[in-house]
């Protein structure tokens, strides 16, 4: 079974077939689906929860989680009013992580310190909730801002709390990746892990330890090859997992079992 540790399946791009996109999915080996609470604005980061509680339990379609958190380009819309519903939202037993927060300043959005406090802040709320956190950081081509400023927050607001998170759609390089290690976080491939040039970020990921590493797709975006511009989606998890396999000199069936066990022991889960 492998587990698509972060898909955003409330995405427009699913409404007039995710049942049936699921169950691809599922018929694909995909035994569980981290979907991924921020929508498009605050407003919306309970979609998550509410295909949980539509799709949970319906036979020959994956076990589905969620998590909710506010993208830093929105951490301008985040009013008090939106910092309880991330509280609410985290009370909820499916909802197992706080994210996908962080910081990004590849393109222009919010003010860099308002989204360092808005991380600070859901920092604060996830660790009353003991949840674990999903991180995105992504700095300008070439620079390592977004790098720094995030371990620094991340030494003095979360790592007493020993609750670890992951680090979505890794893309530093293996300095980054080693201080994730250190501050107990699982490093997620994406499908652009698949990706012809990708060859640095390939070799980053056959240094890190299969005890560290998920898989993921971040669909609807980043399918991996051969499908690279097509819509993506939770079937297609395990073309980066049989990469990530040979990188790692194991066979699919092992990465499977070793990214199930990783997921289930950071989020507590069974089996």
């Amino acid at each position: 079974m492998l587990i698509d540790s972060h898909a955003h399946l409330d995405s427009e791009r699913y409404a007039e077939d995710r049942a049936i996109m699921l169950a691809r999915a599922y018929e694909a080996g995909v035994g569980a689906v981290l979907s991924i609470g921020i929508g498009e604005a605050p407003a919306e980061m309970h979609q998550a929860l509410d295909l949980c509680r539509q799709f949970n339990g319906r036979p020959g379609i994956p076990r589905l989680y969620a998590s909710a958190g506010i993208y830093p380009h929105n951490t301008t819309e985040a009013d008090d009013a939106a910092f309880a519903k991330l509280d609410s939202m985290l009370a909820e037993p499916e909802v197992i992580a706080c994210g996908e927060i962080g910081l990004d300043y590849y393109r222009e959005g919010a003010p860099h310190d308002i989204q360092r406090v808005g991380l600070i802040r859901q920092l604060e709320i996830a660790a009353d909730r003991k949840r674990p956190i999903l991180i995105h950081c992504r700095p300008k081509d070439g620079q390592h801002d977004a790098w720094d400023h995030l371990f620094l927050t991340l030494e003095t607001h979360w790592r007493h709390t020993g609750l670890g998170g992951i680090m979505h759609c890794f893309g530093g390089g293996w300095e980054q990746a080693q201080h994730s290690l250190d501050l107990g976080f699982l490093v997620s491939f994406a499908g652009n892990l698949t990706y012809p040039k990708a060859e640095p970020l390939r070799a980053i990921a056959e240094r890190i330890p299969l005890d560290s590493v998920l898989v993921e797709t971040d669909a609807p975006w980043l399918a991996p090859t051969p499908d690279r511009g097509k819509r993506n989606e939770p079937a297609f998890v395990t073309r980066t997992a049989a990469t990530l396999a040979g990188l790692l000199g194991v066979s699919p069936e092992e990465i499977a079992s070793a990214t199930t066990q990783n997921f289930a022991r950071l989020f507590h889960l069974p089996l």
